[in-house]
This record gives structure tokens, sequence and C-alpha cells, in this order.
């Protein structure tokens, strides 16, 4: 029997029933080698999988976002395989494909050692060469746990227990079967280009109260070419890394003894964020919105009522004192919620726009740590504006306008998503569909596009995500923007209208740069710590070459700094190529160089960072290109 299939030309083809994708394939162009899965009538499907219904078939290249995720499952299934070969005894749970390549997470009795992923590696490649074909399977629920069972694979079983669809697939491979879902390469032989990376803890299902396995990181490409790219964007990436450059450029530290997760801000650390709040504090000021300070902690009784006990109670610190419990402050809405509730409001009073950089604390789980880009004590921009219904296009149309002028600012691009209702939220679906809508038309408004991301708003709100993207093209979350309807209603906040009837807010909860700790983080690997000159702790150095200068250099150094740069001295008995090097290394934007030449002509010779050497510069001309540089100009 024929069926008849439709192709992403539009071309319409038929084929016997029972024959493959790739047989299809290979009647088209003589040998399929481009893709790597298909998908007819939108379900993907394995190349080899058998075609028993006709409809719109198309192909996946290897290439593409879909094709690297497929790829990238493939080889974890092949790692798995040559682990299990390996290592008698080891139990398989998951293993996933990622953004960057893949994991899988195994149950073994010793560690693993870099010597062992040699091992590994060297097994795959011998399974690759064997070019073993990859087969779906279908079993019954009951079938697969029996399987599973006999196997001695009790993660498997755990898993499969929890899927509620009486039929469920497996994927064979030589003597290697896992549950999947597929789809996967038709062959190992199609997995030629990877490489395992590294082994680190995790525990199963991401709950700390569950065993400790150890999770193998590799990556995969369709090419060698893609693989050598890879690894030098990974050696880029680690030379930027914050941690390391933190310590570098003596901008933080954290301390066991302090605390796990708690930042400590050392002084040129501590200027960079004080700018980033100085320029945060103007922007906000010129846009509209009051300054508030909320208290570090509330009473635990205020956190129920806004519902946050019941979600983020793990994530939250407590203290109790003469008999009453408070928990330290995960965020900074409820003192705002206050604040508007303290006196009546009128409709004339709307927009109230509360902005606070308010310090609050998250007990964040061992394995998530990572050191300024996910600490237990931040900072956040935090900002909460409660406005009448028919003003909400607007505040969220001058919310996205603020992101984008910072953004731009920094040099940032950014993608937009709209997270929906999760499965455990307040209110009624209809009350956030009206939500959603309204974030919806105010990115159409502005000829925004984005995408949905199902299920993952906040409990009380759907919102905006901002992913902004780095110099790396790493995609980082920092602002987001939350439409709230339930906190006003829980907190009963009102405003008096026209006709003197007390109507129900719209609170808009918002964060521009997201948390300081964080985006300062983000901040040092963009810019790989060559900060712009006005974002720089130190925006010049003044350095002497012999004694004979030193009071000289003083002088400089005073009149710099009284004219509002940032000016360090390097007054040190050292050759002058090496103070060079040094504070090359320091990243300052510029070094301001005296000898007797320099000292009798009333100047200095200047040395840019990214220049070289400029020669002889006035200090009018130095404080002149300084102040040029620092200039900060944002939209409105």
């Amino acid at each position: 029997m024929e069926i008849r299939l439709i192709l992403e030309d539009d071309q319409e083809v038929q084929v016997p029933s029972g024959s493959t994708p790739l047989d299809l394939l290979r009647r088209l162009d003589g040998t399929g080698d481009r893709w790597i899965a298909a998908r007819l009538n939108g379900r993907l499907i394995d190349l080899n999988a058998p075609l028993k219904e006709g409809g719109r078939l198309s192909f996946i290249p290897y290439d593409s976002k879909e094709g690297l995720e497929i790829l990238r499952h493939s080889t974890s299934h092949l790692m798995a395989q040559a682990v299990q070969q390996l290592y008698p005894g080891v139990h398989v749970t998951i293993g996933p494909a990622t953004e960057d390549g893949f994991y899988y997470d195994f149950d073994f009795s010793r560690a693993f050692t870099p010597d062992d992923l040699q091992r590994i590696e060297e097994r795959m490649k011998e399974l690759v060469d064997q070019d073993i074909p990859i087969r779906r399977m279908e079993m019954s629920r009951e079938e697969a746990l029996d399987f599973f069972r006999k196997r001695g694979e009790p993660y498997k079983v755990e898993l499969i227990k929890e899927i509620d669809e009486p039929v469920v697939s497996l994927y064979e491979q030589g003597d290697f079967v896992d549950l999947c879902r597929g789809p996967h390469v038709p062959s190992t032989g199609k997995l030629r280009v990877f490489k395992l990376m590294k082994v680190a803890g995790a525990y199963w299902r991401g709950d700390e109260h569950n065993k400790m396995l150890q999770r193998i990181y590799g990556t995969a490409f369709p090419t060698e070419e893609g693989l050598r790219d890879y690894l030098r964007w990974l050696e880029e990436a680690e030379r930027r890394d914050h941690r390391r450059l933190g310590r570098q450029l003596d901008l933080f530290s954290f301390h066991d003894e302090a605390g796990s997760g708690l930042v400590i801000y050392h002084p040129k650390g501590a200027i960079l964020r004080w700018i980033l709040e100085d320029l945060e504090k103007r922007e906000h000021l010129r846009r509209g919105y009051h300054m508030v300070i909320g208290p570090q902690m509330l009473r635990a009784e205020l956190w129920e009522r806004s519902g946050h006990m019941e979600y983020y109670k793990d994530y939250m610190y407590f203290t109790e004192k003469d008999g009453q419990i408070f928990a330290i402050k995960p965020m900074n809405c409820l003192a705002h919620i206050l604040i508007y509730n303290s006196k009546i409001r009128s409709y004339r009073d709307l927009p109230i726009r509360y902005f606070e950089l308010g310090t609050v604390h998250r007990h964040e789980k061992t394995g998530v740590r990572h050191g300024l880009l996910r600490a237990r004590g931040f900072t956040q921009d935090d900002a909460h504006l409660f406005c009448r219904p028919d003003q909400l296009h607007d505040e969220i149309q001058g919310i996205l306008k603020f992101v984008r002028d910072m953004m731009g600012l920094f040099g940032f691009s950014f993608d937009l998503e709209i997270s929906t209702r999760p499965e455990k939220a307040f209110g009624e679906p209809e009350i956030w569909e009206r939500a959603t809508r309204a974030l919806q038309e105010s990115l159409e408004s502005l000829g925004y596009a984005y995408r949905i991301n199902e299920g993952e708003g906040a409990f009380y709100g759907p919102k905006i995500d901002v992913k902004l993207r780095d110099a790396l093209n790493r995609s980082w979350q920092c602002a987001t923007i939350q439409c709230d309807f339930f906190l006003p209603e829980r907190f009963d906040l009102t405003y008096v209208d026209a006709s003197g009837e007390r109507k129900r807010p719209v609170m808009l909860h918002r964060v521009i740069l997201g948390s300081l700790e964080r985006f300062i983080g983000i901040l040092i690997e963009h810019y790989g710590g060559a900060f712009p000159v006005w974002l720089a702790p130190v925006q010049a150095v003044v350095m002497n070459i012999t004694d004979a200068q030193r009071e000289y250099a003083q002088q400089v150094t005073r009149e710099l700094r009284a004219a509002g740069i940032r000016v360090e001295e390097d007054l040190r008995n050292e050759k002058l190529g090496l103070k060079i090097r040094e504070n090359q290394l320091q990243k300052v934007p510029y070094m301001l160089i005296v000898g007797n030449r320099e000292m009798e002509r009333g100047g200095v010779s200047l040395r840019s960072r990214e220049e070289g050497d400029l020669g002889f510069a006035t200090l009018k001309e130095v404080l002149e290109r300084i102040r040029r540089e620092s200039e900060v100009v944002l939209g409105s």
C-alpha cells in the first residue's frame, strides 16, 4: 500500500507503507547524511521509523538546534553504554542533552577519575566504529517495569512508576537499553565527534535528601571544526571567569567562616557596585520612581498572608525573639505593599512606582551556588508599580523601554520570553489569561518578538523574562516584569475612582539589572574585567619613573581626584616596565607616566589600555578625554 507525503517545498511523494524517512532521503538525495531525524505531522520521529500514515513530512538537519539536541542526547546514551560495559554494577539514571552538550548521572561504588574519562571515551569510539543500529521499542508500562527490574535498574523503575501512559518507549543499541522518548540517530556510527569534559556530584532528582550520584559531562558536534571552536570558546570563557578575575582584580571574596554564599566586596568591587547603584538611582528618579527602604526582616505572619511562606519557606531564613518569629526577607515586595496601604489612594495618585535597592537572603542549595552568579545574599534593583487597569500597558511599555536603554548602555542584546501559569498558582485561570494578554499586547505594540515559556510564571502572576546575551553569546536571565492581580487582593489594596468607589489596583513587580551581584558577575565576564572608562573602579593610575618625580606625581593625583577622576598612584621603587605590566594586568584604562621631561612641561606621558602609548598630554587633555569617555547618556 502506498502512502502520500507532503514535503517542506510542498512536493508530494508516494512511498510504500512501512518504508522509512531514511529510505525516502536516499531516494531524494542519494545518502541522507545531512539529516538526523524527521517530523511527521508535527511529531518528531526517527529516520528509521516505519511510516504507517501519510501527511506532512520534514527533515531535521544535524546542525540545527533540534538536530544538535538529538545528536547530544544520542551521545549521552553512547556514553552510558560505554560506562556499563567498563564498570559492571553501575546503575544508570538520566542523561539529557543540554545547551552546550550532555550529561549522564551514574550510581557507582567509587568515584570516576580523569583516567576513567579517557577509558570511557576510548570505548565510545570503539562502539562508534561498530556502527551499532539504534532501535526504538515500545512496551506496556508493566512490561517495562518488569524488564528494568530484571536488569537491576532501580532508577528506571522509579521513573516508569511516575509515567501515566499505558505504553512507554525504549531504545536499544547492542547490549544497552534505555528508557527514552527519542528520537535518536539511526546507529552509533553517526556519533563521531565528541569529548568528555568533567565529573561532578549531583543529587538524584536534584534533591539534597536523595543519594549523591556522579554526573559525567560531555559535548558533541556534527563536525570536528565545531568541536574545536567550542573548546576555544570554553578557553575564553575560563579566561573571563568572574571568580578568577575577581581575585586578580581584587574586587570581592567569599569566606566560609563568614558564611557560604555571602559576598564581601573589596574597595574596587565596592566602587564598581556604587557606580551601578548611583546610575540606577538617577535613572529611576528621572523616570518618576519614588525611593523607599524596607526593613531587613518582617514578621512571619506577613509572609504567610502573602503566600511566600507556602512557596519559598525552604529558601528563607528565620529568627525568633520575644516569642515572635521573623523572616529575613527573600524579596522586597511586602514592605512596598505596606507603604501603599499606609493611606487612602485616589485614582489621580496612580501610577505609583516604588524603587528600592533591597538586600535579600535566600538559602540557595549548595549544588547551585556559583560565585556572584548565585549567592545567598544579594541586592536587587527592585520596584513595584501600582496602577489602574487602564494604565497597565503604558507602565509595562515604560519598563521595557527602561530595560532597552540599560541593556544598550552595556552593549547587551536580549531575547524575550513570557512565562505563563505554573501548576501551583494562585487564582483563577481567567485572571491569569487577562494578565498574560496584557504582557503580550505590550510587547507586540513595541514590535518585540517573544516566545512562550509554558508553566514558568511566578505563583502570583505571569511574567516577561529578559534574557540578555553577552560577548560570548551566552544567555543570562536578568530583567523581569511580573503582572500581579493576587497580592493586591490578599492585602486588600484599593484606590478611590472618579465616582468614589473603591477599586483594586494592578501590581507590577520588576527588576532591570536584577541581582546586582549576579549582574556584576556577568559584567566581569562580558568585559573580561576590562571595564569601559565610565564603569572602571580605577580609571587611571599615576606612576613615576624615579623618586625625583614622586612629589609631582602626587600633585597630579590630587588634581585628578579633585576633578572627580577615580585615580590611584603607583610610586613603588620598581622598574617602569614592571609597573606598566602589572597595571595592564589590572586592566586600568589609562596610565599616566611622569618623568623629568613630563614634570618640566607640566603634563604626563599617556598610555591607553587598548591603544598603547599615546604620547605627551596636558592634564587638561587627560581630564577631557576621561570625562568624554565617562559620559553616560540613556534614552527616556
